[in-house]
């Protein structure tokens, strides 16, 4: 028979047992997002947060934003399951696939992301085609960044242009603002980077156009897009893809979201649209 104090004891220890698997089941239920940091962390943050807010409501767990330093972290979070979804460019998405095996799911892209863009930018009224920049000092963004580096290397590659043989210096900045900002002030004679970056600051006015101008804007590629892991249950990834597609401008939080997206809406995506990433990559010798 277990005397009464033993008996205390034992209700005492399953309770903190009890406590401590309750902490641990809540702890479980946190759903981790990442993004490249293709701009500011504030500007991510803010960007972050009303969609975070909404998942939560949707998933019915809480939702948490984890910044990364570079893109390579990103790339390495969801891979390794640091993290439960990642907004990747659409090289660092190919740059997952192939670091995963094959493990990692693209589900859904902004509608604007099927027929992205990247523009040339320069402070020098000499400047006035690609072929102009031979000679010059350029910005690209990030080097794994799909829309500040690798399309538009792709396309001067395409035109003749070798960066490495044919410009000056080659700069990497880290972010798109970053590359604008290094134009405005000189830094270099010109810069590529993604085309929503630039008209956002346009539209804000947070650069002078009288200054700062496009030269020349790429061909359409496919861009960006929400990943998740493949192990990820398939129940979660079906509502998580259905919260996403069921943003909507008809209502006041859809709408607040995807223009802070800088999207129209969500649309699915799949592995196939990334091959001419991929393509890119291998033949810029970065894959």
């Amino acid at each position: 028979m277990i005397s009464m104090s033993a008996s205390r004891t034992l209700r005492a220890l399953m309770t903190v047992a009890l406590v401590a698997f309750g902490v641990l089941a809540h702890a479980q239920q946190v759903f981790r997002v990442t993004a490249i940091p293709d701009e500011s962390p504030t500007e991510l943050a803010r960007k972050a947060t009303p969609l975070m807010n909404y998942l939560e409501g949707k998933l019915g767990m809480k939702v948490e934003y984890t910044p990364v330093t570079d893109y390579a972290a990103a790339v390495e979070a969801l891979v390794n399951k640091k993290v439960d979804m990642a907004w990747f460019g659409g090289f660092t998405f190919v740059q997952a696939y192939h670091r995963s095996g094959g493990k990692v799911i693209p589900i859904a892209q902004r509608e604007e992301d099927a027929k992205f863009r990247s523009v040339f930018i320069t402070s020098d009224p000499a400047i006035k085609s690609l072929a102009d920049l031979k000679g010059k000092d350029v910005s690209f963004g990030s080097q794994s960044s799909t829309s500040g580096h690798l399309m538009p290397r792709s396309f001067l590659l395409q035109a003749g242009i070798d960066p490495d043989k044919d410009f000056r210096r080659v700069a990497y900045s880290g972010a798109h603002d970053a590359t604008i900002a290094a134009v405005a002030a000189g830094k270099v004679q010109a810069g590529a980077l993604n085309i929503s970056v630039w008209d956002k600051f346009v539209a804000d006015r947070k650069v002078d156009t009288d200054k700062v101008r496009v030269l020349y804007t790429t061909p359409p590629y496919y861009d960006y897009n929400w990943t998740v892991h493949a192990d990820m249950p398939a129940a979660v990834r079906e509502k998580l893809t259905a919260a996403l597609l069921g943003l909507s401008k008809d209502d006041p939080q859809g709408k607040a979201i995807l223009e802070l997206q800088r999207a129209t809406r969500f649309v699915p995506t799949q592995v196939d649209n990334y091959k001419g990433i991929e393509a890119a990559a291998k033949s810029a010798s970065l894959l």
